[in-house]
């Protein structure tokens, strides 16, 4: 499955934003979404948009790609960033991060953890399960578990 931005550099799809979003190069990997404007803590920031596929396609894409932009909606249902994504797919993870999720009524929101400023690099804790191949993590946090994976 080719990346959303089809090999130029992503962008933010301004319908899916509630804030000034920027796209840029990643100190924690490739690309990252940083804050076009300082972001209140408790207010949606983006939604996760994408194909929703089901997990037998899931399997199916995160076996066939280099770059995988899948999030987990429920037991059934995945949403594939790659395809018609808002831009949320190319937020990082990071062990302290500034952005929480909230799965609400079949949408993936992004929410402010804290107060964001102005410039500063958008992270959320992926979770990934202890029980799926370990990931090692680059997010620099003073308290980096180092892997994306849960521990517990």
């Amino acid at each position: 499955m080719p990346c959303s931005n089809n090999g130029s550099k992503p962008t933010i799809d301004p319908r899916y934003a509630c804030f000034r979003l920027l796209v840029g190069p990643s100190r924690i990997h490739r690309w990252g979404v940083f804050a076009g404007e300082d972001i209140p803590k408790g207010r949606k920031v983006i939604e996760y948009t994408g194909e929703k596929i089901s997990r037998r396609e899931t399997k199916r894409r995160s076996e066939s790609s280099q770059f995988i932009y899948l999030f987990t909606l429920d037991n059934y249902w995945t949403i594939d960033g790659a395809v018609g994504g808002s831009g949320a797919e190319y937020i990082n993870h990071c062990c302290d991060p500034n952005i929480r999720v909230w799965i609400h009524k079949g949408h993936i929101l992004y929410m402010a953890k804290r107060d964001i400023r102005r410039g500063e690099e958008l992270t959320v804790d992926y979770r990934f399960s202890k029980d799926v191949e370990i990931v090692p993590c680059t997010c620099g946090a003073a308290n980096c578990r180092g892997t994306i994976n849960l521990k517990e």
